[in-house]
């Protein structure tokens, strides 16, 4: 907490090797702390980190308390760590004046604190209800006020990056004051029974909006302001139902009804929480382990001298480097930082323009999200959401990420070529000889692997693979030792908080579709479309996937995504799997596509690209993308629903079909510029052998031998 991230290269006889492209990113608003407050703020992350490690291994909790304690951890350390703006240029010290005023806002909350803990006491002295005039002012009006007065002085007073900010400690007093409420009544009353019905408590109306208030200010401060909108706008919709026309009309919620429902498990303690405070936050500690014994220096170094010597090497390293690291990070810009700070320059330096390098990067990081075994998280929530096995899903992925990764390459291949661009030399290089050498550090990955499709559960597998990490790591210089291991889990915890607070704050909006039906009525809609057109429909099914999805990572984009369109797919009579598979997809490339393209802003901003310009090239790109979704519902062998020569076609015929399109969108195939005549009927033989059928893929093939054939005797005709 109290370093920069030091990704990029350092030369080694002239070699370019990868250092620290796994250290996590610093964002402009998080805190850098020294001494005494790095001490507390670093230990409370190690030991929230641990204390998950510890729950899902040997003792359980109850599911909503466990739930309710994860995120009151995570706001905790995210108000800790993130401050609400950019941090002042002047190191003066912070104001008197702001330390009462922060204390002042503290002392309504404290009040209602101790309340909590009076509570606490009566239930267990055998009273079966609170007054409702002690939870609304006694509990509730001084929880919300401090809260609000925290919240207006965290926007206008700064602190400096290296202090406690007087506002944000008093916020993680809010944080304490509203989950304290949640828990006791949670073991002392029928709180689940009342929660979302016109007999919830006062003092719960009081205690979740104050909970909603602190996540979606944390979540603003980790991801932006675009979910924050995105969820504030289904909070209204809940309210003004009643006005609205067509299928949006409901019959509209009260406040109590509201607030007491989405903090339940049909909302903030739902699916999304469900998998971040188990499958997610296990892996991001898995993630902080491998960054401990540098594994993932190590991929990008291997990713570099396998592919570097080819044309475009570093395009062709960027490819793979983001690949392996997409599977152990949880976001497309994230992945953007980690590996492109290394291999955007490299890309310029051999003649990419800054928006191509930018798209490049941007494109393959984007591809991280959809290779297994992890997918960036997203397979794990799809497992919660469709009760379908994780094996079964990461499987189903294998032949979706080679068709994606297959396009990425061949694009830039292609274009590589066409530039005339050349590989990077031996001497540019790590030597492979070394790299082969340290092969065992893909052990862990191996491990969990193997863990998961012998029958071990996630948890068990993850935690394995954790283990493995810390073993492997006393086979390299970096061994893990007790302070390594306890910057693991500080480092975990620390990195865990933008992505609980993200799924958090799409629980709001699942919670919402539920109450509110509105999934239902969407999917209506879709069956209307699909009575003039199937494709229709799902080309309406990927637009809205797509709007839904800009501007957020991409756990929240597929939850939410997933809860308005996949059941109107299912309804079609699509398979579970390939329904939100479909979704998934367009989720995850809303990264890459315009006007809110966040893995192509975050390229850009490391390349000095536009970033429009970045984003459509990195759309381009990526293009095989929006293509192989629809190829899973005309060819479900795709996802390995199929026999195993089925399975074989489809993955042979719809790889040749990518990389044609490769060749026909960029205008290269191979060693030859194609003319436009001939880019057209690379594209449209892309297309037949892309659908799935025999007789297509045969049309497809005669349309491809024919333009190749073209090609050949154009290039060879004398000038």
């Amino acid at each position: 907490m109290s370093s920069e991230a030091n990704t990029g290269r350092a030369e080694d006889d002239g070699r370019v090797i990868a250092k620290g492209v796994d250290d996590e990113p610093t964002a402009g608003n998080r805190r850098l702390f020294h001494g005494w407050r790095f001490t507390i703020a670093g230990g409370f992350a190690a030991i929230y980190a641990a204390w998950h490690v510890y729950t899902l291994n040997v003792a359980p909790m109850e599911t909503w308390a466990f739930r309710m304690t994860h995120v009151m951890g995570a706001l905790i350390l995210g108000f800790l760590l993130f401050a609400a703006a950019s941090f002042p240029r002047e190191r003066s010290a912070v104001a008197r004046a702001q330390w009462v005023a922060a204390g002042l806002s503290a002392l309504p909350i404290l009040y209602a604190l101790i309340q909590v803990g009076l509570m606490h006491l009566d239930l267990q002295g055998g009273a079966r209800a609170i007054a409702a005039e002690i939870e609304v002012w006694h509990f509730g009006v001084p929880a919300l006020a401090g809260t609000l007065l925290a919240l207006l002085g965290s926007w206008l007073y700064r602190a400096r990056q290296d202090r406690f900010a007087p506002f944000d400690l008093v916020l993680i007093l809010a944080a304490l004051a509203s989950s304290s409420y949640l828990l006791v009544h949670l073991d002392g009353t029928a709180l689940r029974m009342r929660a979302g019905t016109p007999f919830a408590s006062p003092g719960n109306l009081y205690a979740s909006l104050v909970g909603v208030l602190l996540i979606l200010e944390l979540t603003r401060r980790v991801a932006g302001l675009a979910l924050v909108v995105i969820a504030l706008i289904f909070v209204g919709y809940a309210f003004v139902g009643p006005w609205l026309p067509g299928f949006l009309a409901h019959q509209g919620f009260d406040v109590q009804r509201f607030f007491s429902y989405i903090y339940t498990d049909a909302g903030i303690l739902g699916p999304t929480t469900a998998v971040s405070s188990t499958y997610i936050i296990l892996f991001i500690i898995f993630a902080a382990f491998l960054q401990a014994s540098k594994v993932g220096d190590y991929f990008v170094n291997f990713a570099f001298a396998l592919a570097g010597r080819a044309r475009g090497g570093p395009a062709k390293v960027a490819i793979f480097a983001s690949g392996l690291m997409g599977m152990i990070n949880g976001t497309s810009a994230g992945n953007v930082v980690a590996t492109g700070s290394l291999t955007i320059p490299l890309m310029k330096r051999i003649g990419y323009p800054p928006k191509s390098a930018g798209a490049v990067e941007a494109a393959a990081s984007t591809g991280g999200q959809i290779m297994p075994p992890i997918m960036g998280a997203g397979a794990f929530i799809m497992a919660e959401i469709t009760g379908i096995p994780y094996t079964e899903i990461a499987v189903a992925a294998i032949i979706p990420a080679i068709l994606y990764f297959a396009s990425v390459y061949f694009m830039v291949d292609f274009e590589a070529g066409k530039l005339g661009m050349r590989g990077m030399r031996d001497d540019e290089l790590p030597r492979l000889k070394q790299m082969l050498k340290q092969v065992f550090l893909f052990l862990p990955i191996i491990i969990l692997i193997a863990a998961l499709f012998m029958g071990y559960s996630v948890i068990r597998a993850g935690t394995l693979a954790m283990a493995a990490a810390a073993v492997v790591s006393w086979l390299t210089p970096h061994r893990m030792g007790p302070k390594a291991f306890y910057r693991a889990f500080e480092m975990g915890g620390s990195m865990s908080v933008q992505i609980i607070a993200v799924c958090a704050c799409a629980g709001i909006i699942v919670g919402v579709i539920s109450l509110t039906g509105v999934g239902a009525r969407f999917s209506s809609l879709l069956l209307a479309l699909a009575e003039d057109s199937q494709l229709l429909a799902l080309a309406f099914a990927m637009f809205i996937s797509i709007l839904l999805g800009m501007g957020m990572p991409t756990t929240a984009a597929y939850a939410v995504a997933a809860s308005v369109v996949a059941p109107g797919l299912v309804q079609l009579g699509i398979q579970p799997l390939t329904a939100h598979f479909f979704v998934f997809y367009f989720a995850v490339i809303s990264a890459i596509t315009p006007p809110v393209a966040l893995a192509s802003y975050a390229a850009a901003g490391i390349s000095g690209g536009n970033p429009m310009e970045t984003s459509v090239t990195s759309f381009k790109i990526g293009l095989a993308a929006f293509i192989v979704p629809f190829m899973f519902f005309y060819n479900p062998a795709l996802l390995f629903d199929g026999s195993t020569l089925e399975v074989l076609r489809a993955l042979i015929t719809a790889t040749a079909g990518v990389v044609l399109l490769s060749g026909g969108v960029q205008g290269y195939f191979f060693t030859n510029t194609v003319n436009p005549l001939l880019r057209a009927g690379l594209i449209l033989a892309a297309l037949f052998m892309i659908e799935g059928g025999w007789i297509t893929d045969l049309i497809g093939i005669a349309v491809a031998v024919a333009v190749i054939a073209t090609q050949r005797f154009i290039a060879r005709a004398p000038a």
